[in-house]
């Protein structure tokens, strides 16, 4: 009997294609500082990124029907940025705070480099990369404390703001977003529209995860750089007909991953 493998496989065709987004760089990925839920904009390099972001979708043919974004303004301006190099400004951008950065809780504001040299790297790995690790809470004590639970955008979630998380682990970043991805990222897919998610480096891992069936442990090896679209092919179920495609000039899309990688390595001060 013949293998019918390979039949199959050509059978299960992509049906529906999605495109995962993280921002381009903010101020604080120039600083490797913890930026989770502080609402810092796109740094210049990254407001370039965002613009050559649009023009390589444009020229892959690209027209999306529908953008979501995070409420946090790296997000939606890298939106706006993609969609104005496109020319396609009028597509509906929907925003919700279940698509934010994971919070990295009282490590906000701190620097990579100089944690990895307080507490080691393997420990800065695990609270950045691991699934299942939470970092410490934020409290209000902490500098950043009262600019993010004041501020208005957080009234306006579907949750009570003391509701909203005070540190997350990615687990409880998927946990957090599987109920929107469900209910209303899905149905759009499903009527066949092509979407766009700006999102965060964390938030588009929890939806690769998700999607790709990923393991806890091999997610920590999965990085997204600033700027570099993340193309799925999926099959009428959303499960992917071939790997995720990061588009774009492959030699800096590596070496801007090894940069991500690195950012959690000691410096010693100069």
């Amino acid at each position: 009997m013949h293998d019918m493998t390979p039949l199959l496989l050509v059978l299960r065709m992509s049906k529906y294609r999605l495109v995962l987004l993280r921002h381009g760089e903010g101020a604080w990925n120039k600083e490797n500082r913890f930026c989770s839920w502080v609402d810092q904009k796109l740094s210049e390099e990254g407001v370039k990124e965002a613009r050559d972001c649009g023009r390589l979708l444009k020229e892959q043919g690209y027209k999306f029907d529908l953008v979501f974004t995070s409420l946090l303004s790296r997000s939606i301006h890298t939106a706006w940025l993609v969609l104005e190099a496109m020319g396609q400004e009028w597509v509906p951008v929907v925003k919700s705070w279940r698509l934010n950065e994971r919070h990295y809780g009282a490590l906000i504001g701190l620097n990579r480099a100089e944690m990895a040299l307080q507490h080691g790297e393997q420990k800065v790995k695990l609270w950045r990369r691991s699934y299942d690790i939470t970092p410490p809470l934020i409290d209000e004590s902490h500098p950043y404390y009262m600019e993010i639970y004041n501020d208005r955008r957080y009234a306006t979630c579907d949750v009570p703001k003391e509701n909203l998380p005070r540190a997350e682990s990615l687990k409880e970043v998927l946990d957090r977003l599987l109920p929107y991805w469900n209910s209303t990222v899905v149905p759009e897919i499903l009527k066949g529209k092509t979407v766009l998610i700006s999102g965060h480096g964390n938030s588009c891992r929890a939806i690769l995860k998700h999607v790709e069936g990923v393991s806890d442990e091999d997610i920590a090896n999965v990085t997204l750089p600033t700027g570099v679209p993340v193309q799925l092919e999926l099959d009428e179920n959303l499960k992917p007909v071939k790997p995720r495609q990061l588009l774009g000039d492959q030699a800096k899309i590596q070496a801007a991953i090894k940069k991500v990688e690195d950012q959690g390595k000691a410096k010693q001060a100069t």
